[in-house]
């Protein structure tokens, strides 16, 4: 029997990605290279907690919320639903979803672009209404997550979205690519690092087909 597929659906860090405007950009550099006089090549990575694919922390919307470091793993591995929410405008919301199909779904990933911006930054990006968010946890979702760089709208300075989701206890990811993903079901695995004292962390997520 052949192994389940394995779906990477991480951006790739690289010098020049579009960056939330304000936050580091992202930039490597070589400290040692191999040579007659080194063994081995080592960098040094300068970037924001929330640069590419990420997972947000509870602290980085409520001051008394965990780091990433003691973020409980559980939310961040196990079956999801990915929901084609390419037909919403301007944001996700509850007249968009086929809810009959998230069922049962504890983990819910929200593709909103044909392709994840590459080259430029998008200031117009699709949020998540945060009556999205409250009723999925009203059903159990234990996290949610979406391709854009936030569930909340840019120049939002209220975070209804990121409150949603802390009333209920989930946990967020953001900035995934799902162009190459069809709606369904799906194994997520999403690990955030132990950053200690971090408002989020980058994730190498997958997203494995179920048998």
């Amino acid at each position: 029997m052949s192994e389940p597929r394995i779906i990477d659906i991480s951006q790739t860090l690289r010098v020049g990605m579009p960056n939330w405007p304000g936050e580091p950009e992202f930039a490597y550099t070589r400290k040692a290279e191999i040579s007659d006089d080194c063994p081995v090549n080592t960098g040094e990575v300068v970037m924001s907690t929330h640069a590419g694919t990420h997972a947000d922390a509870p602290l980085h919307y409520h001051a008394d919320g965990v780091d990433s470091a003691r973020s409980d793993l559980a939310a961040y591995v196990g079956e999801c639903a990915v929901v084609d929410a390419r037909n919403a405008i301007d944001a996700v919301k509850i007249e968009d979803i086929d809810w009959d199909e998230l069922a049962g779904a504890k983990r819910v990933l929200f593709r909103t672009y044909d392709r994840v911006p590459r080259a430029a930054w998008d200031h117009g990006f699709s949020a998540i209404d945060h009556a999205v968010v409250d009723r999925l946890g009203q059903q159990g979702a234990v996290l949610i997550g979406t391709d854009t760089p936030s569930l909340d709208p840019m120049t939002s300075k209220t975070m209804d979205a990121h409150h949603a989701v802390r009333r209920h206890d989930m946990r967020i990811l953001e900035g995934l690519v799902l162009d190459h993903v069809a709606e369904g079901r799906y194994e997520l695995v999403a690990l955030p690092l132990p950053i200690e004292g971090a408002d989020a962390s980058p994730v190498r997520a997958i997203l494995r087909e179920l048998a």
